[in-house]
């Protein structure tokens, strides 16, 4: 779904305008056939039909949207969790014996660029993968020399219970991220949120279908801002793929990188 949506957002968007605008079409055609062929009941059953599929309409877009803004929060802020994890496990090195000291802080420079470099190029998720596995690699390397390190006569006291679960903490938030980036609605929500979209414009349509000449202003606005309520939705959904974007929160990571040196 990443590929299908993040990356072709405004094609989406673009797509859902042009349908909504031909459900209109279609269904102010219906409307004007069945106008002139029995205008007494051409409205009958058409106010029940509208509010339920608009309410059920306005409730999905507001539950999807506001999960959207959620996880684009939640995203957000395990960033920043990180950045104090990796700091915290990097101010427990000094209880390392001092001579295990600079090729622990070694490792942390190395496994706090790759960390920054996974999510520059997430267009390229080869690359990206790389740096996910490579990170993923130090942490092994990381831990086996704390353990060795806190196993020694001359760390401090309490290194292990101190050193140890903080490194947890570093390693898990990794997870943590990546699933947080994987966690989206599943694709039939976005499949109805258009169904939706398209039967709510026919009906809408078919409403205007008793008038000879209703204003184009109406229709262009009704589908303009469900496209482009859909449009902020992906774009939420997908933060590094899209305008709304997370890239300013790598700062803190850039910052805590430079600190180490």
């Amino acid at each position: 779904m990443d590929l299908s949506l993040a990356q072709m957002g405004s094609a989406v968007a673009l797509g859902l305008f042009l349908v909504m605008m031909l459900a209109v079409e279609g269904g102010r055609g219906i409307g004007r056939y069945r106008h002139g062929r029995d205008p007494e009941s051409f409205s009958e059953g058409l106010g029940a039909a509208e509010g339920a599929i608009f309410a059920l309409l306005g409730l999905l877009v507001a539950f999807t949207f506001s999960g959207a803004a959620s996880r684009f929060e939640d995203r957000r802020h395990l960033i920043t969790q990180e950045a104090n994890d990796i700091g915290t496990a990097w101010l427990r090195i000094d209880l390392l014996p001092a001579a295990d000291q600079p090729a622990m802080r070694d490792l942390f420079r190395r496994y706090t660029d790759l960390r920054i470099a996974a999510y520059e190029h997430v267009r390229d998720e080869e690359r990206t993968e790389a740096k996910l596995a490579a990170a993923q690699e130090l942490q092994g390397e990381i831990w086996r020399l704390a353990v060795a390190g806190v196993r020694k006569p001359d760390a401090s006291p309490g290194a292990a219970q101190v050193l140890l679960p903080s490194l947890n903490e570093m390693f898990d938030i990794v997870t943590t991220r990546i699933t947080a980036t994987r966690n989206h609605p599943p694709l039939a929500i976005y499949l109805l949120l258009g169904v939706l979209c398209a039967v709510g414009s026919m009906l809408f349509g078919y409403s205007i279908g008793a008038s000879r000449n209703p204003n184009w202003l109406h229709r262009l606005a009704f589908a303009g801002i469900m496209a482009l309520a859909i449009y902020v939705i992906l774009d939420l959904e997908f933060p590094r793929r899209g305008l709304i974007r997370i890239d300013g929160e790598d700062k803190v990571l850039v910052e805590l990188r430079q600190s180490f040196d």
